[in-house]
């Protein structure tokens, strides 16, 4: 590595040490039955941090990610959140799953306030916020209709929102654009940083494109095969805000080169 991208990745560390510490993984460890899924995975992440586990379907990221949740236990190990250990759902977190999962016989305004139902939190005090995030995504003008309606793009568009609609200050997200076409993936990919941009929330981000991991985030950590560890950490040392067009430039491949000799390196061991 060259002396002066040794700097700068010493000064990155330096500001991250001097910032709170919003999720914190240690020694973490997943058996299911007789599979080991994860092996001691320990990670912390800044808050406002913007990061990404990147690696192969099947290694091991999702399971990470909802034990970050609380919607799945370590058979060892502790994860917390502000320094408080995850026994279970927060209501400082909302999560972004794969597909939408929006209720189809209802309209997009009432999906973006189920959770707030399901907290048992006053809805009419939180309408004006839902439809401030649905302004935000663009999607005011769909606030009535009905999820079959809308485009799949625009379907998870209205799950971030509904994700956000509680201030979580810590937003997870499960490979949340795979099963969008790639001209669509990469508008949201703008779209979510423009959101992040303006929201500021913690992210975490679960992805399996490396183009995708690279583009987003300031970090990438990448995960190898099972049973998964952290095989690989690297900043993102491109400017923000981003734009697609800098994917073509040549400080955007080198990571993508970076990140690809780490998973298939890993695939060698």
């Amino acid at each position: 590595m060259k002396p002066d991208v040794r700097l700068q990745l010493d000064a990155r560390s330096a500001h991250q040490a001097s910032v709170p510490c919003a999720v914190r993984v240690r020694g973490i460890r997943k058996i299911f039955d007789e599979l080991e899924a994860i092996r001691d995975v320990s990670l912390d992440v800044a808050n406002g941090e913007f990061i990404s586990l990147l690696g192969p379907s099947g290694c091991g990221k999702s399971t990470l990610l909802m034990m970050i949740a609380g919607l799945e236990f370590p058979t060892s190990g502790e994860v917390t959140l502000a320094d408080t250990p995850v026994t279970g759902p927060r209501r400082d977190v909302g999560v972004v799953f794969q597909n939408p999962v929006l209720l189809p016989w209802r309209s997009v305004l009432d999906n973006v306030l189920f959770p707030i139902e399901l907290l048992r939190l006053p809805v009419e005090e939180y309408r004006a916020r839902a439809m401030e995030l649905l302004r935000m995504v663009k999607l005011q003008e769909f606030a009535g209709a009905l999820p079959r309606q809308l485009s799949g793009g625009m379907r998870q568009r209205a799950s971030i929102c509904r994700a956000l609609i509680h201030d979580p200050a810590i937003l997870l997200m499960d490979e949340p654009f795979s099963a969008l076409d790639a001209i669509t993936r990469d508008d949201m990919a703008v779209e979510l940083l423009r959101i992040w941009q303006a929201t500021r929330k913690t992210v975490i981000f679960v992805t399996h494109s490396i183009r995708e991991a690279a583009f987003l985030s300031d970090r990438v950590l990448t995960m190898g095969r099972r049973p998964a560890t952290i095989v690989d950490e690297i900043h993102i040392d491109l400017p923000r805000p981003r734009n697609i067009a800098m994917t073509e430039e040549d400080s955007f491949n080198r990571y993508v080169r970076h990140l690809r000799k780490s998973i298939e390196a890993s695939h060698e061991g």
